[in-house]
């Protein structure tokens, strides 16, 4: 599976403006969930220096109107947007879906959360951060499937983490129903969700000139996402055995914003990935496939069960049925 692995001219310190360069989105639709703070923020901003539309897709849309409005300060383009939408709530899905019109080009599926330590559960039962990270972002993609279809030759960047190293998904259990609740357990299998989607997406898909490919952007210090890290959601993940041990959190190396948008806006633009998709990349690059069977203390790879075709499978027919779509 690595024998040929996408091997690109930028690393870990790219920024996204680097990766960028040379590259004019002009006539391109571009949708970024979570555009309004942290690395959604610099993406938003770097595609809409390269010309692109870009509609920014956030819970508040205050502050995403104060984005854009920097953004459009910033790079003069006017053509950037700002919608309401709660991937927590699928009826925010829903509305969101409803009001898009026309072909979208690329859509960046960044927003994330990372819960409190206490088991938090939707009014359907999921829980939260599987309900966010994979499901409103599953549903997304579904209703914007026929947007993406007419633009000809989409992209859509799935944002995952190291963190997916922590779990599997636990089909049998995903919203622990009967296993004790593990913060970093969930937030792990959520972060595996995203990658296998990518997976089934460009299987499912390509035939319709749509390809998925999953990013982790790094370790990025003062987003909101690392805001919630406080001592009691720390104390927790530290303590989420036997996953918590599978890398080093001692080597992690922090980035810059700027370098942390570098590896989703590359995945989203670059011309070296047209047509292809089902892939994990990081600093950049495609990430190399984790032996199983080794000890893992490296911050690098994937594991191979968030590249597994079954698993990917099985989860889209498994979020189908939990959306009511069977």
């Amino acid at each position: 599976m690595n024998g040929n692995r996408i091997i690109t001219p930028f690393g870990a310190e790219s920024t996204a403006a680097e990766v960028l360069d040379g590259i004019d989105l002009s006539g391109k639709r571009a949708i970024v969930t979570g555009g309004s703070s942290g690395i959604g923020v610099e993406t938003a901003r770097a595609l809409a220096s390269a010309n692109a539309e870009v509609t920014l897709a956030v819970r508040s849309v205050e502050a995403g109107q104060r984005t854009a409005e920097d953004i459009i300060a910033g790079t003069g383009n006017k053509q950037v947007y700002v919608a309401s939408l709660d991937l927590a709530d699928q009826g925010s899905v829903a509305a969101f879906v409803a009001a898009w019109s026309g072909p979208l080009d690329l859509l960046v599926n960044n927003a994330g959360m990372m819960g409190r330590p206490d088991l938090r559960l939707t009014p359907e039962g999921w829980e939260m951060q599987f309900a966010t990270n994979h499901l409103g972002h599953f549903a997304l993609a579904l209703g914007l499937h026929d947007a993406l279809g007419a633009a000809g030759d989409a992209r859509v960047v799935s944002l995952s983490s190291v963190g997916h190293r922590r779990s599997p998904v636990v089909f049998d259990d995903v919203n622990f129903a009967r296993r004790p609740y593990d913060l970093g357990l969930a937030y792990g299998q959520s972060k595996t969700a995203n990658v296998l989607f990518a997976i089934e997406a460009t299987r499912r898909w390509s035939s319709d000139g749509i390809t998925a490919n999953a990013v982790h952007p790094g370790t990025i210090a003062a987003t909101n996402l690392s805001q919630h890290l406080d001592r009691d959601v720390s104390a927790a993940l530290a303590a989420s055995a036997p996953y918590a041990q599978t890398y080093d959190e001692s080597k992690v190396r922090f980035k810059t914003i700027e370098q942390g948008a570098a590896t989703s806006v590359f995945v989203a633009t670059s011309r070296q990935l047209d047509g292809i998709g089902g892939h994990y990349f990081e600093d950049c690059n495609e990430a190399v496939v984790l032996d199983p069977d080794a000890p893992n203390t490296t911050i690098s790879g994937v594991a191979a069960y968030a590249l597994d075709p079954a698993n990917a499978n099985r989860l889209w027919e498994l979020s189908l049925a939990l959306l009511g779509f069977e």
